[in-house]
């Protein structure tokens, strides 16, 4: 691991458990025991590391996409497949995605911008699979924004909730969690 890495991992860590905005480069430091300055060498600023990190699960989520899309699955399928991504990199990365969902904000310029389009072009991506199945009668529900409410609420949450419940088996985790979403949704 480089000392780059090294340096993104503690952040993670930091980030998670304070929130980005009470986490200064010196407390990154210090849970290094390095000296603040020798951080520069690596890392330009703290929002340096943020967007990296952001933007990192930010294109992980939009090439799993690209990979449900050519599938030319039915919805079920799709579905089960983006529901499964996001539980993989919950339990593989819950830093990283509390991080995404609690500091994207944080954000500036063209990060931000950068953030902005790959999100809505995920969540467009999500629609456009979720209308194909109201279309073909696969979905319930005709109202496909609450249908894309009710599965990414869930599924951005999930590191947070997940945290709190260290009995729950991944594999258990995973199953039960699409079979609930795909239940309320699926005809």
């Amino acid at each position: 691991m480089t000392r780059r890495e090294e340096i993104i991992k503690a952040a993670k860590v930091l980030f998670r458990e304070r929130g980005y905005r009470s986490v200064s480069m010196r407390d990154l430091a210090k849970s290094m025991d390095f000296k603040a300055a020798s951080l520069y060498n690596h890392i330009s600023s703290k929002e340096e590391i943020l967007a990296e990190i952001v933007l990192d699960v930010a294109h992980f989520f939009t090439k799993e996409m690209e990979q449900v899309k050519s599938l030319g699955a039915d919805t079920k399928t799709q579905l089960e497949a983006v529901i499964n991504h996001h539980i993989l990199i919950t339990l593989e990365n819950p830093e990283a995605i509390a991080i995404v969902n609690n500091d994207w904000l944080h954000l500036e310029g063209i990060h931000f911008e950068e953030f902005l389009k790959l999100r809505n072009a995920y969540e467009q991506d999500l629609r456009d699979i979720i209308n194909q199945g109201v279309n073909a009668g696969e979905i319930g529900s005709k109202n496909t924004e609450i249908v894309l409410f009710s599965i990414l609420s869930t599924l951005r949450t999930l590191h947070s909730w997940y945290r709190k419940r260290s009995g729950i088996d991944g594999e258990q985790l995973r199953n039960d969690i699409t079979e609930i979403l795909l239940r309320g949704v699926i005809k």
